[in-house]
């Protein structure tokens, strides 16, 4: 008996190469990059060399008043990216979505810009200095817990901490949530805002970042021979998944089903990757047990632009596929990494791969590390048309999260905007 279809009917993205599905999935084909070196004016400026900046928002509508003020900026987007979520799935919750099963499964770090100004405040000023509102701005809760209760989402509710993996196991917790038949809708995703100097800091000095590129468009390099780091972006990135019945109920069009994925732990090191790969491919095998492997035509990799994070994937996808060689990319080289969010985000750009054909390229691969042997597409987008793809994402801890992405079982698939080109 086949597991019931859950369907991703929304999605909004707040990501450094744009706003809203069309514009990111087109920056991905296209090749913009939104690295860059961050202005003089931003918190960083002075901490780490680039960074993926997000475009400028308007947190006005959603922190005015008192709010405003205990908000950390985790929230703030998180909030933007529910709204545009809902929105492009076309729910009004009360109406055609019960509030009671609509839940909301957000990961991510917590607030922790709110910490470092409080801390500093508290080393200045004293303990007046303290506000009574700092539980509520870094509690990791938060971002899920002011969604539900901007929109009245009424249904389970929680948070995921595995670091990056945080967003898609956010995913893959809420398709055991539908199946489960304890929600028919799940707003899931992450929400990062790691761009304050000490924790960018804590990369630069253990010299994990990218550095020492004239052009910043350069520096995330996935899988090439001349990467010496990643980039930390900021970022949110929240999916609305929906019970097919739920969603053909309501004659709403799908992008892509979650078939299927693996969560599990590498059990080997707190930060680095299990050299043999083992972990990931075990993860990757959980998440397309379901189909023949040979059905699997792209992989979306974590991809971080790192020396020991691309081997060891390369090694492992090598491993889950044997002789099967399905397509490789990671849209990193665009976004940079934002931690938990980039999870999502590339799990919506594998969706959009199944939904419309075309797979992103790694961008900047000019020299393929031989240490990294796996069917890579770069320089330009390719028609492949998968009928199945795989979305990956691994974590300090060893976490590990694989997801399974097919056709949408709604009656009808989402259709793209047109403008979205090779």
């Amino acid at each position: 008996m086949s597991a019931p279809g859950v369907t991703i009917t929304g999605m909004g993205l707040l990501t450094p190469v744009g706003r809203g599905v069309e514009n990111v999935y087109d920056a991905l084909l296209q090749g913009r990059s939104g690295i860059v070196k961050p202005p003089a004016d931003h918190p960083v400026a002075n901490s780490i060399e680039l960074a993926g900046i997000l475009p400028p928002i308007d947190p006005g509508k959603i922190a005015s008043g008192p709010d405003g003020k205990v908000m950390d900026r985790t929230v703030i987007l998180a909030q933007l990216a529910a709204e545009d979520a809902l929105a492009d799935a076309g729910l009004t919750v009360g109406d055609n979505v019960d509030p009671d099963r609509i839940g909301v499964i957000i990961g991510g770090v917590g607030g922790m810009a709110t910490l470092e100004r409080q801390v500093l405040a508290r080393a200045e000023r004293g303990r007046a200095a303290v506000s009574p509102y700092l539980l509520t701005g870094i509690l990791p809760n938060m971002p899920a817990a002011r969604v539900a209760i901007r929109f009245g989402l009424r249904g389970y509710t929680s948070s995921v901490g595995t670091a990056c993996a945080s967003g898609a196991q956010a995913i893959a917790d809420a398709v055991r949530l539908i199946r489960s038949g304890e929600a028919d809708v799940v707003l899931c995703g992450a929400s990062e805002a790691p761009l304050f100097p000490t924790f960018a800091e804590t990369f630069a000095n253990a010299r994990a970042l990218a550095r020492g590129w004239d052009d910043p468009a350069e520096a995330s390099r996935p899988f090439d021979l001349r990467r010496n780091g990643f980039v930390l972006s900021e970022g949110a990135a929240l999916l609305v998944l929906e019970g097919a019945e739920h969603a053909a109920a309501r004659n709403a069009p799908g992008y892509a089903d979650v078939v299927g994925y693996g969560v599990n732990s590498d059990a080997h090191h707190p930060t680095a990757p299990r050299p043999d790969g083992v972990g990931a491919a075990d993860c990757m095998r959980k998440a397309f047990k379901t189909i023949d492997p040979s059905r699997l035509g792209y992989v979306n990799a974590h991809g971080t632009s790192t020396k020991l994070g691309d081997v060891a994937e390369s090694i492992a996808i090598g491993l889950a596929f044997g002789d099967h060689t399905p397509a490789v990319s990671s849209t990193k080289a665009l976004t940079g990494h934002m931690l938990g969010t980039s999870g999502v985000v590339e799990a919506a750009a594998t969706a959009l791969a199944v939904n419309t054909g075309l797979v992103p390229p790694t961008y900047h691969l000019d020299d393929p590390d031989p240490a990294c042997p796996v069917d890579h597409v770069r320089k330009e987008p390719r028609d492949i048309r998968p009928e199945y793809a795989l979305s990956n994402s691994f974590g300090f801890g060893g976490q590990n999260v694989s997801l399974l992405l097919g056709a949408a079982s709604t009656p009808e698939k989402r259709q793209i905007n047109s403008e979205v080109r090779v």
